[in-house]
């Protein structure tokens, strides 16, 4: 049985940083691409950030420059450093998991979710 499980998210002002991880189980996580979203309050689930299974990263337009992903394999995790944070990143993040190398930045593409962490950011 798969499970992804976020930890990390929590209250921060604005300009401060984060750090969420997810831990994978029940997957063979190499194989796998990994990817962050997040679904605001009254607004649908939308991409943040996916690492593929080659190594390669992806990222939305709203947090490049801010936001890094990163994934130890040996310890089936992956993280979401999020720096510069703002009001409107506010929003719980959702990790996710697929089988392949991508790029998969679409929600409908992911197979396997976690249950949330919320991030709030205070102005």
């Amino acid at each position: 049985q798969v499970q992804l499980v976020e930890s990390g998210g929590g209250l921060v002002q604005a300009g401060g940083s984060l750090r969420l991880s997810c831990a994978a189980s029940g997957l063979r996580f190499r194989g796998y691409t990994m990817g962050w979203f997040r679904q605001a309050p009254g607004k649908e689930r939308e991409f943040v950030a996916a690492f593929s299974s080659s190594g390669n990263t992806y990222y939305a337009d709203s947090v490049k420059g801010r936001f890094t992903m990163s994934r130890e394999n040996g310890k089936n995790t992956v993280y979401l450093q999020m720096n510069n944070l703002k009001p409107e990143d506010t929003a719980v993040y959702y990790c996710a998991a697929v089988y392949g190398l991508g790029p998969f930045v679409r929600e409908h593409q992911y197979d396997y979710w976690g249950q949330g962490t919320p991030v709030t950011v205070s102005s």
